[in-house]
């Protein structure tokens, strides 16, 4: 059977489907929604399936076109790894990289390797999926991710897991709280005072409630958000103090939250990348893998002063679905 479509209707039918709007996928390939409507009218047709189901308000892909855009992103993602390796990575077209982080990395860490990446590659286009552990997880092992941040993984066959470092748990509160100016602080300190805390469905939640089950004068939540950066918006408000990852946490320098160490015990997760065993990344998101490795560290980079005990390991692999 003949092929009746070409390069230009795939990159069409990429950028719909990840846009999901006519008008904005037609816009990212700069041609116009008339000529953007014949090529994805083209490659339905050379097909014969339809690929999106569309009404005024909104476009969606039908089953068989959600699994025609994989399929779509793989060969692409093909295409661009073979140009680089015949061109050089600095010279080739535009490319892609997609990278899925829990959302407490991503702030203040994951941005700042970002941003390092971005200085010698500028014309890679960064897709980033900030999503709970066990979504993270998902993305990578469905392959829609190139690789992901997280703390699980470690126990799951089809995933290898690179640690990257130790990130201990800290206390989150204002410069002005009664807390603030301690040198670290304990749970039971944390109890005294109106406590935020992540929902039962966050992975550092359950982490935190099996590394305290059976301990006494723990803290009781007052307020509980589903994402880090909602919770460190209420602190930054005022209205309690939190426990939360340190790389969720600005530095020093920051005009309203500060962080301190947490104890009794000392509580930690290791942070590691996570992909598909058997998938080789394309050269662009090998070469941000790379970054990410060259920051490797025993311990996330301190914002809150010295470990003054050991630290107690909480391994969050045990609970890969949290």
């Amino acid at each position: 059977m003949a092929i009746n479509f070409d390069l230009n209707d795939l990159l069409a039918f990429r950028a719909v489907a990840e846009l999901a709007n006519f008008r904005r996928a037609a816009e990212a390939v700069h041609i116009s929604q008339p000529a953007f409507s014949r090529r994805i009218d083209k490659l339905e047709a050379a097909l014969g399936v339809k690929l999106l189901e569309r009404t005024t308000r909104r476009v969606s892909l039908t089953a068989v076109g959600r699994d025609f855009a994989r399929k779509v992103q793989s060969l692409l993602d093909e295409l661009d790894s073979t140009l680089m390796g015949i061109q050089g990575l600095a010279t080739s077209r535009l490319g892609e990289v997609s990278i899925a982080c829990v959302p407490s990395t991503v702030y203040y860490y994951v941005s700042q390797v970002i941003g390092r990446y971005r200085e010698t590659y500028p014309r890679i286009r960064l897709k980033v999926f900030d999503a709970s552990a066990s979504e993270v997880l998902d993305t990578v092992s469905r392959g829609e991710a190139d690789f992901g941040l997280n703390f699980i993984g470690s126990q799951e066959p089809d995933i290898e897991f690179e640690p990257l470092m130790q990130e201990r748990f800290v206390a989150a509160c204002r410069r002005d709280h009664p807390l603030a100016k301690r040198r670290h602080v304990s749970w039971a300190d944390l109890a005294a005072h109106d406590f935020i805390a992540m929902g039962k469905s966050s992975g550092n939640r359950l982490l935190l409630d099996q590394a305290l089950a059976g301990l006494t004068d723990l803290p009781q939540a007052i307020y509980e958000t589903q994402h880090v950066t909602s919770l460190l918006g209420l602190v930054e408000a005022g209205l309690g103090v939190a426990a939360v990852p340190s790389l969720a946490m600005p530095g020093k320098d920051h005009p309203l939250l500060v962080s301190v160490p947490l104890q009794e015990p000392v509580i930690t997760r290791q942070v590691g990348l996570i992909r598909r065993k058997g998938r080789p990344l394309t050269p662009a998101a090998q070469q941000l893998w790379d970054l990410f490795l060259s920051r490797r560290g025993g311990q996330a980079p301190s914002r809150a002063g010295q470990r003054r005990k050991p630290a107690t390991t909480v391994r969050a692999s045990a609970a890969p679905h949290a």
